[in-house]
């Protein structure tokens, strides 16, 4: 990726980025009508499922209106929890913030709140939907093992995201796959409870029911991880590509990357939504390593990443 016309890339990323978001919706409520539309072959008598998918549709819409708002308001407290981050102590971290101050002056840019995660892997994120929820979490670890140089370049990095307005897009992806999520983990065990008891027209009739929404519910929720991995993948090029532009040393970051890679697990992160929003996205535990999804991971080869910031200065 070059450096020049870095503007130009962003505003097409989001514009890319918009039309990915307008997916959400649109798969949510197709999802809705294949369900509404294949399960009408086992009611006994049939009724039109354009009629039942509008008389189902405010339903729908405001459900899914209360889990996005009840899900944008907490947001930062849910990623506080899911993370262990406290804030950090401005007296006991005079270089932490000094680094921040002089991005944020010069870049024109309002200083985001600083938070740390106890924790001696070395990892950060963003989060925030506005300038008052804006900020950035850092490592112990990170902050103990990296230059001044390198941990400029991890803070510019974070900085980046924000400033591309990436964290607002990551949350609204990960509430809208939330919502996919919990769908198909309640089909599923629905099928608990037509498993047992006695056989019936009734219960093969439930039974056909639960087996179409998991179907649908499975796809659904696998769409929606393309359409996630859409929008975050690119987005961690181009908060490099602006990091290297804000502090002028691509190099610094490429050494910050470097010593991430050996050790990004943060132990108390065990939610593959939040750890999307990390520096370097870390690998879920050993249970669950050859999970099939890891294969649309939402950050890049760091290798890559470290690649194409040699390739400048």
């Amino acid at each position: 990726m070059e450096y020049v016309g870095l503007d130009r890339q962003i505003r097409r990323n989001n514009t890319n980025s918009l039309l990915l978001l307008i997916a959400f919706p649109a798969l949510l409520l197709g999802m809705c009508y294949a369900f509404i539309y294949f399960t009408q072959g086992q009611a006994e008598y049939g009724t039109d499922p354009n009629l039942l998918f509008l008389q189902s549709l405010p339903v729908v819409l405001a459900a899914t209106g209360i889990w996005f708002l009840i899900a944008w308001a907490g947001h930062s407290s849910f990623i506080r929890m899911a993370t262990g981050s406290k804030p950090l102590e401005r007296m006991e971290n005079k270089r932490v913030y000094n680094l921040l101050e002089n991005l944020c002056i010069a870049q024109g840019m309002p200083q985001p709140r600083l938070f740390i995660i106890e924790d001696e892997s070395l990892n950060a994120f963003a989060s925030g939907i506005d300038q008052r929820s804006y900020s950035i979490s850092l490592s112990r670890g990170i902050i103990n093992k990296l230059s001044d140089e390198e941990l400029e370049g991890v803070i510019a990095h974070e900085l980046a995201h924000i400033r591309n307005r990436d964290v607002r897009l990551l949350i609204i992806s990960i509430i809208f796959v939330g919502i996919f999520s919990f769908l198909a983990e309640l089909a599923f065990r629905s099928l608990r409870f037509t498993g047992g008891g006695r056989r019936s027209k009734d219960s093969k009739g439930s039974g056909a029911i639960i087996l179409i929404a998991i179907v649908v519910t499975a796809l659904a929720y696998f769409i929606s991880l393309l359409l996630r991995f859409g929008i975050s993948r690119h987005r961690e090029y181009l908060a490099d590509a602006g990091a290297a532009d804000m502090t002028k040393n691509p190099q610094a970051l490429a050494s910050a990357l470097r010593k991430v890679a050996v050790d990004p697990a943060i132990e108390a992160v065990e939610s593959r939504d939040v750890a999307q929003l990390f520096f370097d996205n870390p690998k879920p535990s050993s249970h669950t390593s050859a999970s099939w999804d890891n294969m649309f991971a939402t950050h890049p080869p760091i290798e890559k990443r470290i690649a194409l910031l040699e390739q400048f200065g």
